[in-house]
């Protein structure tokens, strides 16, 4: 506290919600602090609240009055653009960031009349300053004149002299912001010598603590100086939230927790005007639009994230399918060759079981038959042939017949089987078979015929 006899503004935040309310506590003379005004931001957590900034000022006992409100509702930057081939594999442009105002609005209630604070940037030799101007009549006078009643406000009024005001760093490392008035909007420029030097009116010190130089506030000429404590407060609130705050904080950039009915073509739920203004229709504010490029790029950054999360789950479902499929073809394979396994061995074992019970008989019932040479298949060996048709020939001679035209028995046949078929008569069916025709159409006939002779054929032609 700069002097405890001045007056002095604390801002206290509150301990249930910080960031949505606190209180504006009065001190003069060295008296306890009490409420004076409440300040409400917007919550963080409504749908409505997001991509812009409101602040406004109500009275500490009565919450329904209002004295004054400031909405903020930034520019954007314009992100380049993504190429074809970054836009097919899914990317996604840059967000769009909020431009530094240059430039913003008190609006004041009863008499209600806007207080435009203007930015200007430091440069080389002059530090960074808001000015903003305060007319010096702002109520009307007393008149039964109709046409006095038909005139604009003083407030409002564009003839009506204006004091002009500039806030401004105290030093360059130093926190805190006075507030000087530098003339009036009636001074003629280029008479620098005849012009007051700036006059202090009110600090801002460490940006939580508003001390009001009380002697000084004796030169200021404005008329509601009510409202000039008023655009104190809340114009040094709006600075330090703006231009030495996160811009990403003071816009409510972060995605919102909950949502909220309020349409975003209305304004917040705390820009309403006083008891006086509250019978009449829903305030209704042209400069919020229905979708503005931060919340546009939102929902195209969602959009992009569930194509992308819906093409990952896809190429993962195929994996997947793909896996099962390869497993599938490894199981089958697996038991199409243990079914194969377990046949090869029953044929195995069908197959050692017959050489055992027919081996033994086969070689007793053709003990003279070479082995089967397993190089040439079927076929025996030149030796073993040989060797088999002198045993055939030693063990069965060969006999010759006894006369001419009696049957002749094959070489194998010996014993009784050749005496019986000596003794047989030869079929007549055979022994036509057996007679041979020449070549000159003769035939020999059997013995038996009575014209067994040889006959000449008669000619067809002679």
């Amino acid at each position: 506290m700069l002097d405890e006899n001045l007056p002095t503004f604390v801002l206290k935040p509150s301990k249930e919600k910080p960031k949505q309310l606190s209180t504006f506590l009065f001190s003069q003379h060295g008296a306890e602090f009490e409420p004076q005004y409440t300040l409400k931001h917007l919550d963080p957590d409504q749908h409505a609240s997001k991509n812009r900034y409101a602040a406004a000022l109500y009275d500490a006992f009565s919450p329904e009055v209002l004295y004054a409100e400031v909405l903020l509702i930034p520019e954007w930057t314009q992100p380049a653009s993504l190429s074809e081939q970054a836009r097919a594999s899914g990317a996604i442009p840059p967000p769009p960031e909020p431009i530094l105002p240059s430039q913003f609005a008190i609006q004041l209630y009863n008499p209600d009349q806007q207080i435009l604070v203007r930015h200007r940037p430091a440069s080389f030799n002059k530090a960074a300053a808001w000015e903003f101007e305060i007319p010096q009549q702002a109520f009307r006078a007393p008149s039964g004149s109709a046409l006095d009643r038909t005139l604009h406000d003083p407030a409002a009024s564009e003839v009506t002299p204006k004091i002009v005001f500039k806030w401004k760093k105290d030093s360059k490392f130093s926190k805190d912001l006075a507030c000087f008035m530098s003339g009036k909007s009636t001074d003629i420029e280029g008479k620098a010598k005849n012009r007051d030097p700036d006059i202090t009116v009110s600090i801002f010190k460490g940006l939580k603590e508003l001390t009001l130089y009380e002697p000084n506030l004796q030169r200021v000429d404005i008329e509601d100086m009510k409202g000039f404590e008023v655009v104190l407060l809340l114009g040094a609130v709006v600075i330090r939230d703006v231009y030495f705050g996160s811009l990403k904080d003071t816009f409510n950039l972060n995605p919102s927790k909950k949502l909220s009915t309020t349409s975003p073509t209305t304004g917040p739920a705390l820009l309403v005007p006083d008891a006086r203004l509250q019978s009449a229709s829903p305030i209704h504010d042209p400069r919020i639009p229905p979708t503005d490029p931060r919340t546009q790029w939102e929902l195209d950054a969602e959009a992009a994230r569930l194509r992308q999360q819906t093409l990952e789950e896809t190429r993962q479902r195929k994996r997947r399918e793909e896996q099962e499929e390869r497993l599938t073809r490894q199981l089958l394979q697996r038991e199409e060759q243990e079914q194969r396994r377990k046949q090869q061995s029953e044929i195995d074992q069908e197959t050692a079981w017959l050489k055992h019970m027919y081996g033994q008989e086969d070689a007793s019932a053709r003990p003279n038959v070479p082995p089967r040479d397993p190089r040439q298949g079927r076929h025996y060996s030149e030796a073993g042939q040989g060797a088999y048709s002198q045993t055939q020939q030693s063990q069965h001679p060969p006999q010759f017949p006894h006369g001419a035209g009696s049957h002749t028995p094959g070489p194998y046949m010996s014993g009784a089987a050749s005496q019986s078929a000596f003794l047989a008569p030869i079929p007549a069916q055979q022994q036509q078979l057996k007679q041979k025709s020449s070549i000159f159409n003769f035939r020999r006939r059997s013995d038996n015929d009575a014209n067994n002779k040889i006959q000449r054929k008669r000619s067809a032609v002679f």
